[in-house]
C-alpha cells in the first residue's frame, strides 16, 4: 500500500498558518507528500522547504484570480496536488494548512486504509471536525461548526475538490461513497493573536467576495473580536505533538462570557442542545454517502 499526503497554501508566515505541523502530523503515514505553494508575499516557499523530507514534493503555482468568487481557487490549488500525486499512490490523505491530526489517530486511520484497500466500493475515510475558537482552551460547540469531512480518497483521475475545498466529488458531481472512522481533524484556523485574525479574515473573504462586499461587510477594526460566537466549551484533552511550540508562543488571552456571546433563536438554542447532548446533527447536509461497515 502506498499513501501520498497533499496539501496547499499561500502566505503561510504571514497569516501565522501551522502547515509545517499540518504537513509533520500525517507524514508518518505518508510515502509522499505533495504541496501546491502559492506564489506568496512572504516566505512561505523557503517554510516549507525547512521541512527537509525525501517525501516533500512542493509544486509552485500562482493562484487564479478569475476563481476568488465562492472561494473556488481553493479547490483548484487542491486540485493541483492531487494531480500531481505518483500513479502508483493508492490513498490520498489530504489535509488543509490549519487543520492538524493527533498522533493517537494515526494507527486507525492506517489500519482502515489497509482493510479496505482493496474494497473499490469505498470511495474515502471520512473523520470528525473539531474547530478550536479564541485559543487552544476552547471548541466551538455549536451544530453549525463541528461537521465529519472526508480527508482520504482513493487516487482517481475522476475524482476532485468539491467547491471551496471542503469535500470531494467524482465525475458529475456524484458524491463519494465513504466509511467512517474513528478518527479527529484539529482545526486550528480560529485560533490567532487577535490582530493577526483579523487581517487574515479580511484576505479570507476576498476569497468568496468581491472588494464592494467585501468593504461592506468585514468591520474594519485592528482586532478580531472572539467574544462574537454562540457557543463554546474547554478542550479538556490533548493536543498533538506537532502543536507543543505553538502552546508555548501563545500571546494574548481569551475566555467566553455567556451574557456576551450572540443570541441564538429558541429553534437554534434547541438544536444546538440536542447537538451537544446526543451528537445528534438534526437536518444536517451531508456532502457523502455513508456506506455501513
Amino acid at each position: 500500500m502506498k499513501v501520498a499526503g497533499f496539501s496547499f497554501i499561500k502566505n503561510a508566515v504571514k497569516f501565522d498558518y501551522p502547515v509545517l505541523e499540518a504537513i509533520l502530523s500525517i507524514l508518518p503515514v505518508c510515502d509522499e507528500f505533495v504541496i501546491a505553494v502559492g506564489k506568496s508575499d512572504d516566505d512561505t516557499l523557503n517554510y516549507i522547504k525547512s521541512i527537509n523530507s525525501p517525501k516533500i514534493k512542493i509544486i509552485e503555482t500562482v493562484w487564479d484570480d478569475s476563481l476568488r468568487e465562492g472561494g473556488r481557487v481553493l479547490a483548484d490549488e487542491t486540485n493541483k496536488a492531487y494531480k500531481a500525486i505518483s500513479p502508483d499512490v493508492d490513498w490520498c490523505f489530504y489535509i488543509q494548512g490549519d487543520e492538524v491530526i493527533h498522533e493517537k489517530y494515526l494507527a486507525n486511520i492506517k489500519n482502515a486504509m489497509i482493510k479496505y484497500k482493496d474494497d473499490m466500493k469505498v470511495d474515502g475515510l471520512l473523520f470528525d471536525h473539531l474547530n478550536f475558537y479564541g485559543s487552544y482552551d476552547y471548541v466551538a460547540d455549536a451544530r453549525n461548526w463541528n461537521k465529519k469531512e472526508i480527508r482520504v480518497i482513493r487516487n482517481k483521475k475522476n475524482f476532485y475538490s468539491y467547491k471551496d475545498a471542503m469535500s470531494f466529488r467524482k465525475d458529475n458531481d456524484i458524491k463519494l461513497d465513504v466509511v467512517y472512522v474513528d478518527a479527529c481533524i484539529y482545526h486550528y484556523g480560529w485560533v490567532r493573536p487577535p490582530a493577526a485574525m483579523q487581517q487574515k479574515l479580511l484576505e479570507f473573504h476576498k476569497l468568496w467576495h468581491d472588494d464592494k462586499w467585501v468593504n461592506e461587510n468585514v468591520p474594519k477594526v485592528d482586532e478580531f473580536d472572539y467574544s462574537k460566537i454562540d457557543s463554546v466549551s474547554k478542550f479538556k484533552e490533548t493536543h498533538p505533538k506537532v502543536m507543543e511550540q505553538r502552546l508555548k508562543r501563545l500571546n494574548w488571552t481569551f475566555s467566553f462570557d455567556p451574557t456576551k456571546g450572540i443570541k441564538q433563536s429558541l429553534r437554534r438554542r434547541i438544536l444546538n442542545f440536542i447537538y451537544q447532548k446526543t451528537g445528534w446533527h438534526i437536518g444536517e447536509f451531508k456532502n457523502y454517502n455513508l456506506i455501513k461497515r
